[in-house]
């Protein structure tokens, strides 16, 4: 098996794609919007992945967090709210805002299996902190390390129920970034014990079965090589110091 998630170029497979995907094995595919044209298409799409691995339990992943970031869109699948509504609740009634994050990804995840969609990326954990750059803004749960941890064990078992596995990210913490990751390398000029507030997070749910990473540079931990390949982040930071063991992916 190749250890790659890969995507696709529209919105059905060409016969190189077919034969490229037959010979390389890879561990699981991404959907984005450009594959994505109705519920019958996508199902055929998603079945057609799995017919060329035979394999049912094959990870096909898509970022259907709501709010702003979602493949799935309106008028086919519901508008579902971003992660800052849950925040909100959660300052009026916690305990209402937790069940309300895991009803929410539950719906998620019962629109995904409908289209043979099984991994979702989501929750973030990023704890959200001022005058950061926007683009974590209002995807975050908060700004608090264990309300974000309360709701994103909330996402995740919700995602469970509804019958696709949660991706927690952006590993080890992205919501202090000044540009947009999308288009520039931010650099994180905080200490570490400053970070020790990003980790929190992630560290309260260490076992989630996948994440994902954040590219940024840390200067306190390696000022030469950006998260995703520093070996310093990856191995002494997520893997050791959060404690997470399970599919680490970029």
């Amino acid at each position: 098996m190749t250890p790659a998630v890969f995507g696709l170029t529209g919105l059905s497979l060409t016969a190189s794609e077919k034969a490229f995907f037959r010979e390389s094995d890879p561990a699981g595919y991404i959907i984005f919007g450009r594959n994505i044209e109705s519920k019958t298409q996508l199902r055929a799409l998603t079945d057609e992945l799995r017919a060329i691995h035979g394999r049912d339990d094959l990870a096909i992943l898509i970022d259907q967090e709501g709010g702003r970031v979602a493949r799935m869109q309106e008028p086919i699948w519901p508008k579902f709210p971003a992660g800052e509504v849950f925040d909100k609740i959660y300052d009026i009634a916690p305990a209402t805002a937790i069940e309300a994050a895991r009803l929410n990804a539950q719906a998620i995840a019962v629109s995904m299996r409908e289209v043979g969609i099984t991994v979702d990326c989501l929750p973030l954990l990023d704890v959200r902190q001022p005058d950061a750059n926007n683009v974590i803004g209002d995807r975050a749960l908060g700004s608090e390390p264990m309300r974000v941890a309360a709701l994103g064990r909330a996402i995740l078992d919700g995602l469970q129920r509804g019958g696709v596995v949660g991706v927690v990210k952006h590993l080890p913490g992205h919501g202090r970034t000044s540009v947009d990751t999308h288009k520039a390398l931010p650099t994180v000029t905080a200490s570490d014990e400053e970070l020790q507030v990003d980790l929190a997070p992630f560290q309260t749910l260490n076992k989630a079965v996948m994440g994902m990473t954040g590219h940024l540079l840390f200067t306190a931990w390696d000022a030469e090589t950006p998260s995703t390949l520093s070996k310093t982040v990856v191995q002494d930071i997520i893997r050791d110091r959060i404690g997470f063991d399970g599919l680490l992916f970029t």
